[in-house]
């Protein structure tokens, strides 16, 4: 997956408190080559969170930022052939989102076309003046990844969770559409 999209592969925790049905996305599982499916609610994010050092700068940060959240969910998809899913099975998971209190799609974008085709959607979850949650849904023709984060999020901070728990870094700025390089 490019960069922009990079810091998808977080995490999932329980029914109750996920508010989105993975289930229906078991079918895609048995055609993946490769599958990332890590679940952590609240209590196993802090108890992940007490192996940061708050005498590291970027970790304590990090421990700052979980310690609110709910829950960190994710389905990473890769398929050993273009076509394995139809965006029809990504419907399912749209329709719970546009059902649930408070959620919202506020970005989609379509690049390419083909074998270069990408779409990515966000939806965000409005909780009074605070975000209460972040759902990205990022489609290539050979990999699929659903990230769903619950809890209270400052956008501004999202990006310093990269590194930690197993959540790739984000080394791109996303200006106007683009992925651009960062400045060396």
């Amino acid at each position: 997956m490019k960069p922009m999209i990079a810091f998808t592969v977080l995490a999932l925790a329980p029914m109750a408190a996920q508010e989105i049905n993975f289930e229906k996305l078991q079918r895609l599982a048995a055609k993946a080559a490769n599958i990332v499916d890590v679940n952590l609610d609240a209590s196993m994010l802090q108890l992940g969170s007490k192996f940061l050092s708050p005498k590291d700068p970027d970790q304590a940060k990090v421990k700052e930022l979980v310690k609110e959240l709910k829950g960190l969910y994710v389905r990473v998809y890769e398929f050993g052939r273009e076509g394995a899913y139809a965006d029809s099975d990504l419907e399912e998971i749209r329709s719970q989102l546009k059902q649930a209190a408070g959620w919202a799609r506020i970005a989609s974008v379509r690049e390419g076309k083909g074998r270069e085709r990408e779409t990515v959607e966000v939806y965000l979850k409005k909780e009074g003046e605070r975000i209460g949650g972040l759902t990205v849904i990022a489609a290539e023709p050979s990999e699929l990844t659903i990230a769903h984060i619950l809890g209270p999020l400052d956008p501004e901070k999202l990006g310093e969770l990269g590194g930690f728990m197993g959540i790739p870094k984000v080394d791109s700025k996303i200006r106007y559409g683009k992925t651009v390089p960062p400045s060396r």
